[in-house]
């Protein structure tokens, strides 16, 4: 008897005789039934949290006019790009867990891996410009207005997108300029560079390089910014004589120092090392927990420690719950 072919392999290619890939399979985390749904449950309440919470701060700095400085406006353009990464690979991650077939398109899988470098990139950036903005406050407080205004802050954040979609460009076009002709199968859960690079059949030597030293020139250029800028920050610090200013400024600047340690860390595992060292299932770990935990985390990390934002939470659901008895008693 004949063994009925699967849904995935309808999908699968050999690896003999085989002519040019039109789609990929993700492999995936497990074929296990009841680890697939302990993980769409999980993966789904860690997404919802990152809408809820990166989006609910967007919505925070445009309500709350108390927020309207440089430095919530640099913390909402984050928030933004956080709940777009997560959502470029999330719901399809989601599909997958649900569905039997796994499949991603050429274009879909081209369009992940634009996104997420594009995304990354603009982001490391980001928290570059961020770091920056934290200096001018703090080392020269009386001018920070006049130094950090519109006509320097928009352009730095205009900036950021930029060199972070001609990076994703780049990366897109010499990753696609490959062939994918021995095996369509990416032992990952989206599509991302590394483990592309594994399964194509031309000499990725270039590919490679191109990731090392272009990644690894964004993480020098952008990590120097940033201990620059809190070496300064630091100096500044010290010199103050208010106890509850020193208070104050390490514990913005330290929330901002979280978030970039944990972030460029992963970044610099998975793409600023040699590529012999690349082991798909570490790979796998680190990628979901800089692309789903990074960004769920990012929410936690820069409002629970920051007064501002914690007190223009409470005085919005104060507005809220006034509005809902307001309303209650003119229904009555």
């Amino acid at each position: 008897m004949s063994e009925v072919p699967s849904d995935l392999d309808t999908y699968r290619i050999p690896w003999k005789n085989v002519t040019e890939v039109t789609m990929f399979i993700l492999m995936g985390f497990t074929d296990n039934t009841e680890l697939k749904v302990f993980l769409l449950l999980l993966f789904l309440a860690a997404y919802l949290f990152t809408l809820i919470g990166n989006l609910g701060l967007v919505l925070l700095v445009i309500e709350d006019v108390r927020l309207h400085t440089p430095m919530y406006y640099f913390l909402s353009v984050l928030s933004f790009l956080d709940a777009c990464y997560s959502s470029v690979v999330t719901p399809k991650m989601l599909v997958d867990f649900l569905g039997k077939s796994k499949a991603i398109s050429f274009l879909g899988c081209e369009t992940q891996i634009f996104l997420i470098i594009s995304l990354g990139t603009t982001e490391c950036f980001l928290l570059a410009a961020m770091a920056y903005d934290r200096y001018v406050a703090i080392y020269n407080p009386l001018l920070y207005s006049v130094n950090m205004s519109p006509q320097v802050y928009v352009p730095l954040i205009i900036a950021s997108y930029v060199g972070g979609f001609l990076h994703g460009t780049l990366h897109t076009v010499a990753t696609f300029s490959l062939s994918f002709c021995a095996s369509n199968e990416i032992r990952h859960v989206f599509c991302d560079i590394p483990p592309l690079l594994a399964i194509s059949c031309s000499d990725t030597h270039i590919n490679h390089l191109l990731l090392f030293y272009f990644a690894g020139s964004i993480e020098v250029i952008t990590i120097s910014i940033v201990l620059i800028s809190y070496a300064f920050i630091l100096l500044a610090i010290l010199k103050m004589r208010s106890a509850e200013g020193r208070r104050k400024a390490f514990s913005t600047c330290g929330s901002h120092l979280t978030g970039v340690s944990i972030y460029h860390g992963t970044i610099l595992f998975m793409y600023v090392r040699p590529s012999s060292s690349y082991a798909s299932d570490n790979d796998m770990i680190v990628s979901i927990f800089y692309t789903v935990g990074i960004t769920m985390l990012n929410p936690i990390i820069y409002s629970l420690r920051n007064k501002d934002v914690k007190e223009a939470m409470k005085k919005l659901f104060e507005k809220q719950c006034f509005n809902n008895k307001d309303f209650g008693i003119h229904s009555n």
